[in-house]
């Protein structure tokens, strides 16, 4: 006899292509949780939009008829292919994604993606054809093939949902065995779904042995439910909803000896008459959610969890001594005797919601308090006749009263009777003005939106949590603590004594707290009462104008917008982060000692007065401290220091730092005209400097540097105006500063002859720049009778050529990379010949050049070249064969010259043309025709 409703699967077999016992099959063994991963993946991944229990019909009108129950329609949910015409059933392939384990009869089948096309060819899952993908496919399969016994197969099965189920059972004879199995059909779940009475009791026929059946919100569900009752006798939980549930429905009940649990929601109850009796002997939890009855009368010996949030009934009578959970919330039309009667008449009652119950009084909580001495949990929000006058619940565990508005002081001396507190919620409950509460056990306290809450005294060695935010009025709080490990008060803005003795706590934030005061830093500090604080955020507390803090524990501080501190003085060892953004008026800072291993004080414009004890610091900045006059900078690791615009440091200082912080690699004193000579000459201390910036100062000399700096790799020295022709003679004449690659001399006043023997000598300069240099004249590196002619040569010629060089023996090539002149008013001409040898440069910027007429470059090595703005520019002629940008934007160049440049550039890929009043916009094509390497045309002409 065939297995449940999936019996007449036999058609199934002409779509796999079995290999028999050809070969012997290679077992595998694999993890079921894992295969039932792939398998859910790839069967949802085929599965369409219908409803699963429509595929129960279909098969259940098979069975019914005694037809095969493999039609096409369904077909696809499975990925199965039709036989083509003329083609054998024996021929034909199943198609499932991504998944190829399957079986029939415990013979390994073999399953292939294909599909047929109309000119009768297969394809393969791509759409290719089957002949070419031939070999892939056996190689393919051979890795995949698996044998699962039935064991291993149910228990996979085990981890699909219904509607995979179906899908599964449509592949092989054994998985629709396995998948039938009633272990997997022990509920029967029709949530919000269609479904006719005929099909119903076909399932509940086929699995009597069912469990669980959820008809909410299932059309004609009075009467599914009612099959339901009557044909399975082991049910134990049903889910109702959305619909009206006769009176033949609660006497049916009896029925079901079996059930525990029923949940009803949004449904109405009874014929019209006036009560409605719920008799039940095993019946445990019982849930009437959102529910329409006048009176409702439960016996129930054995239930412990009754629910009837939300519903309208007027009255309730119970007889369930065993009951320890009950939910009334929102139940609106209960009045408070009603209520009274309902909780008294539950002795062994643990928990109690009584959430918008609003005619609940103190009296009713004295008799239930007498009643329900077990009593654990009890919310009674939003109650406002709720005041805890003269009520005694010492079991409570959980005490809910938000929006209570008869909470007052008077209220809390009921509550520190229940010392067994461990939750409590008292959530805008505006009379209330002060909580002082000792409770050993108080784990959780909540204290949001109460308008006239000002004190705040709690003691709880278990205290693990505290909410407290909004509470306008609050000025005192004192917390005493063994477990409370975070502690977050922000925007308590009239809070002003804090008092904390908490041995755990960590992190504290006090956001906006605009009251706090100095005495703050007593509480943080070491012996302040928390020994174990890492973090503490006093972002934009105003109040704040001098904190000093020692503490062997704080690792991170914030003082974001605490705009009124001038001093700060801290002396913790252990601190790794800190914040000052926005502290204006911060003058005298000390860190002595901490970890910090980088910090900025360049956002505290005055700061006058600094010193740093720093064993581990890497990175200092000072930059825009316009008023520091006396730094004391001892960090031993120190290997970045800015002190641009520090106008006032002097150089004693200087000589003091380079002293304590001798590994500094970088220093930048751009715009410190206070250091001289004497500061200059300490840097002989730093034998690892590498980079020095003295951009912006009175400079008049290098000597010192030439004398300290051996190992100097960078030198910037912008618009040091006051510096002598001869300062640089060192560096082209007597071979200063060897390892120097990087020099800026932009804006200066050296002479045309300075700068034409700097750039003749100083062959080892990888970078430089002359930007704004008035004394800058024609770049001109060939001699006049040594002009070039470009010769008319490929580009793979010209790259040959540069290839096979012959370099002479006694002149060394210029190791120039960068060459930037922007805005030189006085060069007219540009030329580089091969002859000046700059076969390493890769970018020339001569941008903003006004007077520039002539370029005529040989750079076999350039890729980069920005002449925009250059308005003179008449000639332009390139043989740059690795060029890939060209800017010539607002140039007065005829297109013709910007044709025959850029036609011997074989690799330029971006041209800018942008406002260029002689280059239209019909041109652009034959730009990319004389250069087919372009890929970006940019034109304020045209859209390309």
């Amino acid at each position: 006899m065939k297995e449940g409703f999936l019996a007449n699967a036999d058609d199934i077999e002409e779509n796999i292509v079995n290999d028999g016992d050809e070969e012997a099959p290679a077992s595998v063994t694999v993890a079921p949780d894992r295969f039932a991963f792939s398998l859910n993946r790839t069967l949802n991944s085929r599965r369409q939009r219908d409803d699963t229990f429509l595929l129960f019909e279909e098969m259940s009108t098979a069975m019914r008829c005694g037809g095969n129950w493999v039609d096409a329609k369904w077909l696809p949910l499975v990925g199965c292919s039709r036989p083509s015409q003329g083609e054998t059933s024996a021929s034909a392939s199943t198609a499932i994604e991504d998944s190829d384990y399957h079986d029939s009869h415990h013979k390994r089948a073999k399953v292939y993606t294909v599909y047929h096309g109309s000119d009768g060819h297969r394809f393969d899952g791509n759409g290719g054809k089957d002949e070419e993908n031939e070999g892939d496919l056996r190689a393919e399969d051979s890795d995949i093939r698996m044998d699962l016994t039935d064991d291993l197969l149910h228990m996979v099965f085990s981890f699909l949902d219904h509607r995979n189920l179906c899908n599964s059972a449509m592949v092989c004879r054994q998985w629709r065995s396995a998948s039938a199995h009633e272990d997997f059909w022990r509920c029967l779940n029709f949530e919000n779904r269609s479904i006719s009475l005929e099909k119903f009791e076909d399932m509940c026929q086929q699995y009597p042995n069912a469990t669980e059946v959820n008809l909410s919100g299932t059309p004609i569900s009075h009467l599914l439910v009612m099959k339901a009752v009557y044909s399975l006798q082991n049910l134990e939980a049903l889910t109702l909803g959305k619909g009206q549930l006769g009176d033949a429905f609660f006497h049916a009940l009896t029925e079901c000896s079996m059930l525990r649990s029923l949940d009803v929601t949004d449904a109405i109850l009874g014929d019209g008459v006036q009560e409605i009796l719920i008799n039940h002997d095993r019946l445990c939890d019982l849930k009437l959610t959102k529910c329409r009855v006048m009176r409702i009368s439960i016996r129930c010996p054995l239930l412990k969890s009754l629910s009837l949030k939300r519903s309208n009934m007027a009255q309730a009578a119970l007889n369930c001594p065993l009951l320890n959970l009950l939910d009334i919330s929102a139940c609106h039309k209960l009045t408070d005797a009603a209520i009274r009667l309902i909780v008294t008449s539950c002795p062994q009652l643990e928990s109690l919601d009584m959430l918008n119950c609003s005619c609940v009084s103190d009296e009713t909580l004295r008799e239930i308090a007498l009643t329900c001495s077990n009593l654990h949990v009890l919310n009674s929000s939003y109650c406002p006749n709720v005041s805890l006058e003269s009520v005694r619940l010492p079991m409570l565990k959980v005490l809910k009263l938000d929006n209570c508005e008869g909470i007052t002081l008077a209220s809390m001396a009921a509550i520190a009777y229940s010392y067994k507190l461990e939750e409590l919620e008292l959530d805008n409950c505006h009379m209330l003005t002060s909580v002082s509460l000792d409770l050993p056990r108080l784990q959780k306290i909540r204290l949001v939106h109460c308008r006239k809450f000002a004190d705040l005294n709690l003691q709880s060695s278990t205290l693990s949590s505290i909410t407290v935010s909004n509470c306008v009025a609050l000025r005192r709080i004192n917390i005493s603590s063994n477990a409370l490990q975070k502690l977050a008060l922000q925007k308590t803005e009239n809070l002003t004594i804090l008092a904390l003795r908490c041995q755990g706590l960590q992190e504290v934030d006090l956001t906006d707290c605009a009251s706090l005061t100095n005495s703050i830093c007593d509480v943080f500090s070491d012996g302040g009462g928390c020994p174990t604080l890492k973090s503490l955020v006093l972002d934009n507390c105003e109040s704040l104008t001098a904190l000093q803090f020692s503490s062997t524990s704080l690792v991170s501080l914030s003082l974001v917008g605490c705009c009124d501190i001038t001093t700060l003085d801290l002396a913790c060892p252990c601190l790794e982060k800190i914040c000052l953004d926005g502290c204006d008026h911060l003058g005298r800072a000390s860190f002595c000692p901490v970890a910090l291993r980088s910090v900025n004080l360049g956002i505290c414009p005055k700061l006058n007065t600094l010193g740093i004890n720093a064993p581990d610091m890497v990175s200092l900045e000072l930059k825009g401290c316009g008023v520091l006059s006396d730094a004391s900078i001892n960090c031993p690791l120190l290997k970045s220091l800015d002190a641009s615009f520090c106008s006032q440091l002097k150089d004693d200082c200087l000589s003091a730092t380079t002293a304590s912080c001798s590994l500094i690699k970088s220093l930048i004193l751009m715009s410190c005209p206070s250091i001289g000579s004497d500061g200059l000459y300490s840097l002989r201390w730093l034998p690892n400097l590498t980079t020095l910036d003295l951009s912006y100062t009175f400079l008049t000399n290098l000597q010192p540097v030439f004398d300290s700096c051996f190992h100097l790799k960078v030198l910037k020295l912008q618009a040091c105006k006051y510096l002598s022709d001869s300062s640089l003679e060192p560096l082209y004449k007597e071979g200063a500063l060897r390892e120097l690659q990087d020099l800026d001399l932009s804006y200066g006043t050296l002479c045309q002859s300075a700068i034409e023997e700097l750039l003749a000598y100083c062959t080892h300069l990888t970078h430089l720049s002359l930007n704004g240099c008035i004394n800058m004249h024609d770049l001109n590196w060939g001699s006049a009778d040594s002009r070039f002619e470009f010769l008319s040569v490929h580009n793979e010629s010209t790259m040959f050529y540069f290839e096979n060089i012959n370099e002479p023996v006694k002149q060394g090539n210029r190791l120039l990379q960068n060459l930037n002149c922007v805005g030189c008013p006085n060069i007219r001409e540009v030329l580089i010949p091969p002859a000046a040898r700059c076969f390493h440069m890769s970018s020339l910027n001569l941008s903003l050049s006004t007077n520039l007429k002539e370029v005529n470059l040989v750079c076999f090595s350039l890729s980069f070249l920005n002449l925009s703005n250059c308005c003179s520019l008449e000639v332009l002629k390139l043989r740059c064969p690795r060029l890939t940008s060209l800017f010539l934007q607002s140039c007065n160049i005829e297109e013709e010259a910007v044709e025959s440049a850029i036609s011997q550039c074989s690799m330029l890929e971006t041209l800018d043309v942008r406002f260029c009043p002689k280059i239209c916009s019909t041109s652009m094509g034959r730009l990319r025709a004389v250069c087919p390497s372009l890929k970006r045309i940019f034109s304020s002409l045209s859209p390309e």
